[in-house]
C-alpha cells in the first residue's frame, strides 16, 4: 500500500530528473552556440520578430520574448496546478506537513535576498535582489536522483515542498515587483473574465477547451495591462477542479455494466469492433473523463509538454551567454548573485530549519540528519530557470546586465550543485533507507 501511496510522486521524480539533465544539454548547447562563430546567429534567432499587427491592434515580439512571456505561461500554469494539488491533498495539505518546508523556503528566500541587497554597490543592480530566491526542481532532483538511495524519499519529498513554496514566493514578488506600469481597465477586464472562471468552476462545471480560450485571453490582457502575462497561467491554474465528476462507486458500477456489454456482443474474432462496441468504448471513455481529476489529467498531460519542450527551449533561448561581451560584464553582479546562491540559499535554509526544531516549531523526520539538510540546502542553491526568468524581468531597461546575471547565476548553480552533491554523497550510508526502512537516524 505504501509503495502505491509514493509512486505517483516517485514518477514525479524521475520526470524531473529526465528535464534535468535535458537542461543541462540544451544549457551547454546554447553556451557553445552563443561563443562559436555561428554567434550571431543565435542572437538574430531569438531577436527575429513574430505577430500580428493591424490598424486597430498589435501584438508583435521577438521570438526570445515569445518564449520568456508564451511558452512560460504553460510552465507557470503546471506550478500553479502543482500548488494546488500539494495545498489541497499533496505534502502541504495540513499544518504539521507544511511547516517543515515552509521555513526552510522562508530562510532560503529571505538570507539571499537580504544579503544581496547588503553587499550590493551599485543602485542599478539593485533590481536584482530577486535572482537568487528560488530554486529550480528540475536540477536540483535531478541530483538527489542520481544519488539514489544514498538519501532517503522524505529528504527528496522536503526538497519538492519547499520549492514549489518557493516557486509561489517567487511568483508573488514577480506579481508585485517585477511588472510595469498597469492599465486598470484591461486588468480589471483580466480579473473579470478570472472571476468568471472560478464562479463556473465553483458551479461545477469545467471545460479543458474553455479553460485553455479564457487562459489566452486573460494572458492577452494581463500583457495589455502592464502585469507580467505569465502570471495568467498561475492564476488560471488554481481554477482547474480537483475532485472527479462521479465517485469510484458510481465509475466502478458503469465500468462493470460497459465490459459486461463487450463480452457480450458478437465480435466474431475480428480485428475491428462491431458498431455497438464503438458505442460502448466511447462511453466507457466519456465515464473515465468524468472519472478523472480535472487538475490531475491536466497535469499529467503538461508534464512532458513543459519537460521536454517549454523548459527546454527556454534553457535554449536565455543561457546563450556572450562569454565576450563587448559591452562587458559587471563582476560585482556576477559574485553577488553567486554569493548569494550558495552561501544565502544554504545558511538560510538550514539556520532557519535547526532554529525552528530548537524551538519545536517544526518536527524534522526522523530518518533526515543535519547534515543532509545542510546538503540539500545546498542545492537550493541551483537556481537556473526561475532565477534566468526573474534576471531578463529585473535588467530589461539595463540589458548590460543580463548577461553579467546570467553569469552569475549559472556559476552559482554548478558550484551548489557540486557542494550540495559532494556532501549528501559523503556523508551519507549507501543502503541505509531501502534496505532498512526501520532504520532511525540518532543524529541531531
Amino acid at each position: 500500500m505504501k509503495e502505491a501511496i509514493l509512486s505517483p510522486f516517485q514518477k514525479f521524480v524521475k520526470l524531473q530528473s529526465a528535464t534535468g539533465i535535458l537542461l543541462l544539454v540544451t544549457t551547454i548547447i546554447a553556451l557553445v552556440w552563443a561563443n562559436s562563430p555561428f554567434a550571431d546567429s543565435y542572437v538574430s534567432l531569438w531577436e527575429y520578430e513574430l505577430g500580428i499587427v493591424t490598424d486597430n491592434f498589435e501584438l508583435k515580439k521577438p521570438l526570445l520574448l515569445w518564449v520568456n512571456d508564451g511558452l512560460m505561461a504553460i510552465f507557470f500554469f503546471l506550478i500553479g496546478l502543482e500548488i494546488k494539488r500539494e495545498f489541497l491533498i499533496g505534502e502541504l495539505n495540513s499544518t504539521k506537513k507544511v511547516m517543515f518546508p515552509l521555513f526552510g523556503a522562508l530562510g532560503g528566500i529571505v538570507l539571499p535576498v537580504l544579503l544581496f541587497i547588503l553587499i550590493n554597490q551599485n543602485p542599478e543592480t539593485l533590481k536584482g535582489w530577486g535572482i537568487p530566491m528560488a530554486t529550480d526542481i528540475a536540477f536540483s532532483l535531478a541530483i538527489l536522483k542520481v544519488l539514489g538511495d544514498r538519501v532517503p524519499l522524505s529528504l527528496k519529498i522536503f526538497l519538492t515542498a519547499f520549492a514549489i513554496v518557493d516557486d509561489l514566493g517567487a511568483v508573488l514578488v514577480i506579481a508585485i515587483f517585477y511588472s510595469g506600469s498597469l492599465d486598470y481597465v484591461l486588468l480589471g477586464s483580466a480579473l473579470a473574465f478570472l472571476a468568471f472562471v472560478y464562479f463556473i468552476s465553483y458551479k461545477g462545471f469545467y471545460s479543458k477547451y474553455l479553460t485553455m480560450l479564457f487562459g489566452f485571453i486573460v494572458w492577452l490582457l494581463f500583457l495589455k495591462a502592464g502585469l507580467h502575462p505569465t502570471l495568467a497561467g498561475i492564476l488560471m491554474a488554481f481554477a482547474v477542479p480537483v475532485r472527479q465528476k462521479i465517485s469510484t462507486h458510481e465509475f466502478s458500477h458503469q465500468l462493470e455494466g460497459i465490459v459486461n456489454s463487450i463480452k457480450q456482443s458478437n465480435t466474431l474474432q475480428k480485428p475491428v469492433l462491431s458498431a455497438e462496441q464503438l458505442v460502448l468504448v466511447d462511453d466507457l471513455e466519456d465515464w473515465a473523463d468524468k472519472y478523472r481529476s480535472p487538475l490531475q489529467a491536466l497535469e499529467h498531460e503538461l508534464h512532458n509538454v513543459v519537460a521536454f519542450i517549454v523548459i527546454p527551449i527556454f534553457a535554449l533561448a536565455n543561457a546563450g551567454v556572450a562569454l565576450s561581451s563587448e559591452s562587458g560584464l559587471e563582476n560585482t553582479l556576477v559574485i553577488n548573485i553567486i554569493i548569494c546562491l550558495i552561501l544565502g540559499k544554504s545558511i538560510g535554509i538550514s539556520t532557519t530549519i535547526f532554529l525552528a526544531r530548537k524551538f519545536k516549531i517544526i518536527t524534522v523526520p526522523s530518518d533526515i540528519t543535519n547534515k543532509q539538510i545542510i546538503g540539500v540546502s545546498f542545492l537550493a542553491g541551483i537556481g537556473f530557470t526561475m532565477a534566468i526568468f526573474i534576471a531578463s524581468l529585473a535588467f530589461n531597461t539595463h540589458p548590460e546586465y543580463i548577461d553579467s546575471a546570467k553569469i552569475g547565476i549559472l556559476i552559482g548553480s554548478f558550484l551548489s550543485a557540486i557542494i550540495g552533491y559532494g556532501l549528501l554523497y559523503y556523508k551519507s550510508h549507501k543502503g541505509q533507507f531501502n534496505h532498512n526502512p526501520n532504520v532511525v537516524s540518532k543524529e541531531k
